[in-house]
């Protein structure tokens, strides 16, 4: 994982075409991307079913770049080694299906990948407190997590901004990750709240040049006032 407060590009597959696969990625990493974002959803949690090992396996061949897999299950504990083995380099899971957190993010780390932490737009953020101190990562949602291509959720600008006061106040070193509705329209508001990693899945993709969206939402995100 990379240092605190410089901006990162997280574009999600989620929105990718499978189809093509090989050719997104390349294209993502020609647009400078800085970690790919692989959403893990099992239909219990939320109400979807996405990717598991043998897709982080197939994107690990396909790239270099830092796997950052978000697991929206329940029983997280289930997937690590597995998707340790697959090629993940961080695992993020969410505290509302995580009651033994302290354990199972020390068990991520052994595994040799950065441990994070997710909260949803209704979970507060002093659900991290007290862990902040052992995360590589906070993600929080500004989308209720099932499905991409979901409008940011407005009030999540004030949880953004507790959320880097509260890494701030226990001294924590992760990167504050946030992940739903990320575009143009709302990614420099989000970097100015104290946001560092973005995720952007349907702004990317479906942009008639993914490489030059990539470097818009950047260029976006310049120093703080």
């Amino acid at each position: 994982m990379m240092s605190p407060m410089s901006c990162r590009i997280a574009p999600s597959i989620l929105s990718a075409d499978f189809g093509h696969l090989a050719d997104e990625i390349a294209r993502l990493e020609a647009g400078g991307a800085d970690w790919i974002h692989i959403d893990v959803m099992d239909g219990r949690f939320v109400p979807n079913l996405t990717f598991g090992a043998k897709v982080i396996e197939t994107v690990r061949k396909l790239t270099r770049l830092p796997l950052d897999v978000h697991l929206m299950v329940v029983q997280p504990e289930n997937y690590f080694d597995a998707f340790a083995k697959a090629g993940a380099n961080g695992m993020t899971i969410h505290v509302e299906a995580a009651p033994h957190l302290e354990r199972q993010l020390a068990r991520i780390r052994e595994l040799g990948c950065g441990a994070g932490i997710a909260l949803n737009p209704g979970t507060p953020v002093e659900w991290a407190r007290e862990v902040a101190s052992e995360l590589d990562l906070l993600l929080v949602m500004t989308v209720n997590p099932g499905f991409g291509g979901q409008s940011f959720i407005a009030s999540s600008l004030d949880k953004i901004r507790r959320a880097r006061l509260l890494l701030m106040e226990t001294r924590s070193r992760a990167v504050l990750e946030v992940d739903g509705g990320i575009s143009r329209a709302t990614i420099e508001q989000v970097w100015r709240a104290g946001a560092d990693t973005f995720v952007a899945g349907h702004a990317v993709f479906s942009a008639a040049d993914p490489c030059a969206e990539i470097a818009a939402l950047r260029a976006m995100c310049t120093e703080r006032a």
